[in-house]
């Protein structure tokens, strides 16, 4: 069998087959597919990070629920500005229980607190220290259902009387401006 110029040339085509499918072919393949996979694995860390994202939003919708009850609760402690005369009569109603004098009282301009207001009440009372109920009576106003705080107090013993003392005291009432609800 003569090898000559043609088998020389079959030769060289058969090999470059190959050889041009794997640059025009299969390369291009390749690469196309790395692409699409770095692509998936990207968009898998996408949908990883919105499913953790997801989960916290489950956990924050469950915590904005409880706020909510909790703001609910609070509210329902605060009268609307209609109810604080009556916090004030049962104030007033502790008092005289606790062996004390029905205070006086001296209501001040209400005071915005957030989105509630703040009455302060100045009041004051005497009583016999050794009939009265005083630290029942403070138990007492503890115990109210509405939000109240008492921010000053001052006691002082009557120098004229023995066994008398004179409380004044602020005591501060939160309610709900009535137009809001």
């Amino acid at each position: 069998m003569r090898f000559g110029a043609r088998e020389l040339v079959l030769v060289v085509v058969l090999l470059a087959i190959p050889v041009a499918s794997y640059f025009l072919v299969f390369q291009p393949q390749n690469e196309a597919i790395e692409v699409a996979l770095k692509e998936i694995e990207h968009k898998e860390r996408t949908l990883e990070k919105l499913k953790q994202e997801t989960a916290r939003t489950d956990d924050l919708a469950r915590a904005i629920e409880q706020f909510e009850e909790k703001i609910a609760d609070v509210e329902a402690q605060l009268p609307s500005d209609k109810g604080v005369d009556s916090i004030v009569r049962q104030v007033s109603d502790l008092a005289v229980e606790a062996g004390l004098a029905s205070p006086a009282l001296k209501s001040e301009d209400p005071v915005p607190a957030g989105l509630y207001f703040e009455q302060p009440l100045a009041m004051s009372t005497v009583g016999r220290w050794k009939d009265s109920g005083f630290y029942e009576f403070l138990l007492a106003l503890e115990r109210l259902p509405r939000k109240t705080r008492i921010p000053s107090m001052k006691l002082k013993r009557d120098s004229k009387n023995d066994g008398m003392f004179e409380i004044e005291f602020t005591l501060s009432i939160y309610f709900q401006d009535g137009d809001q609800s």
